[in-house]
């Protein structure tokens, strides 16, 4: 029996380098199908967190053509958790003098991490240094078979997170309006 969540984690990167290794074990329990789905999704969650960190880079740097002197910085191999859930992805920083908006934006990698919860294929967090009220969680779902981002509110509803919120968070980050 295994003994820790490390333990755990260990067990499982090791079952998926064995299938990878040998495709006649993918065969057993309906794993083949399993890693067809985790494959097809993980190829949404990062083109996904790609099209977000891309498209707010974009915005920044517009700005930065206008002497905005946005200064951007990007991590990967980030990790940071909502509850009892840890999510491995990346963060993505914006600094105006003492303004900051950061991004991160991840999903659960193993057992060990928790669960991704209300069917989110992936998270996202926007965070205005100073401003909380103006903070974001996103969560990227499966709608009309395409991956969206969706804001989720306070009562755990969920809104399309469009290219508009998206400026509209630059706007509050660069105090052209109040949230």
């Amino acid at each position: 029996m295994l003994q820790t969540m490390n333990e755990l984690d260990e067990f499982w990167e090791q079952m998926i380098a064995e299938a990878a290794n040998d495709p006649r074990s993918l065969e057993r329990a309906g794993f083949a199908e399993f890693l067809a789905v985790k494959n097809a999704n993980d190829a949404l969650r990062e083109a996904s967190v790609k099209w977000l960190f891309d498209t707010m880079t974009e915005v920044a740097e517009h700005a930065n053509r206008k002497n905005a002197g946005i200064l951007i910085e990007r991590r990967d191999n980030h990790r940071f958790s909502s509850g009892l859930t840890t999510y491995a992805g990346s963060l993505l920083t914006f600094r105006q003098g003492v303004r900051c908006l950061t991004v991160e934006a991840g999903w659960t990698r193993t057992p060990g991490d928790g669960f991704m919860r209300g069917s989110a294929l992936a998270v996202a967090r926007l965070t205005h240094f100073g401003r909380a009220r103006s903070n974001a969680e996103l969560h990227l779902l499966k709608y009309e078979d395409r991956p969206r981002w969706f804001t989720v509110g306070e009562d755990r509803l969920r809104l399309s997170f469009e290219l508009r919120d998206l400026i509209d968070h630059f706007e509050i980050f660069l105090g052209l309006r109040e949230k």
